[in-house]
């Protein structure tokens, strides 16, 4: 890969931590530009324009090309590599399930542990105060339904380490900074230490 790889980001996002995830499994090395979501750095008219009109991030610059969406994002690097099954239906599946993490899991998981980590408990405004109950009711039933998935498998797609792990681990391992117990869910919690111990991985801080 002789491509000049960008990865536009905010460091605290699990979304951007996929991407560098997956890099480091490949290892692959990756240009980092910070921007923070919080002060409104990706929606000036200068990001909107030239990096993503959408206003978010992460983003993958390849060369002189963008390209928004973590899971896209890790699907480019990965390519070819051990990381996406040669098998149709596996890979069909692996895709199934990184479709579901951001449909399913992410707006619930990830969005608990924006507004308690990064809005604050005691400054949640109205509109979120009262989606809080139906947020913390669907990140629950997607870890359950995860756990159940991992009562008797290994890894989530193949009977390997695929970038469906990826996609789900990023958000799944701080699941509890959004105020989900993972002590109820004992396959999950199994899975994580696995992920965890694979050959490249990096933590979320790295």
């Amino acid at each position: 890969m002789t491509e000049k790889l960008v990865l536009h980001e905010d460091a605290r996002s699990g979304n951007c931590y996929k991407i560098r995830l997956t890099a480091a499994h490949l290892s692959i090395p990756i240009e980092r530009r910070a921007y923070d979501i919080l002060n409104g750095e990706t929606r000036t008219p200068e990001y909107l324009s030239q990096i993503n009109a959408n206003g978010k991030i992460p983003v993958l610059q390849i060369d002189d090309h963008f390209l928004p969406e973590s899971n896209a994002a890790c699907h480019w690097l990965a390519e070819g590599s051990e990381l996406i099954p040669e098998d149709r239906f596996d890979h069909a599946d692996m895709l199934r399930w990184m479709f579901w993490e951001q449909h399913r899991h992410e707006p619930s998981v990830a969005e608990m542990r924006f507004l308690y980590l990064y809005v604050g408990r005691d400054k949640l405004s109205e509109e979120q105060y009262a989606a809080v109950p139906g947020r913390i009711a669907n990140g629950e039933a997607a870890l359950t339904l995860m756990d159940r998935h991992l009562l008797d498998r290994d890894f989530m797609v193949g009977g390997r380490f695929t970038l469906a792990d990826i996609a789900l681990y990023a958000y799944t391992h701080v699941a509890g900074e959004g105020g989900f117990d993972l002590s109820r869910w004992p396959a999950v919690q199994r899975w994580l230490d696995r992920v965890a111990s694979q050959s490249g991985h990096i933590s979320m801080d790295a």
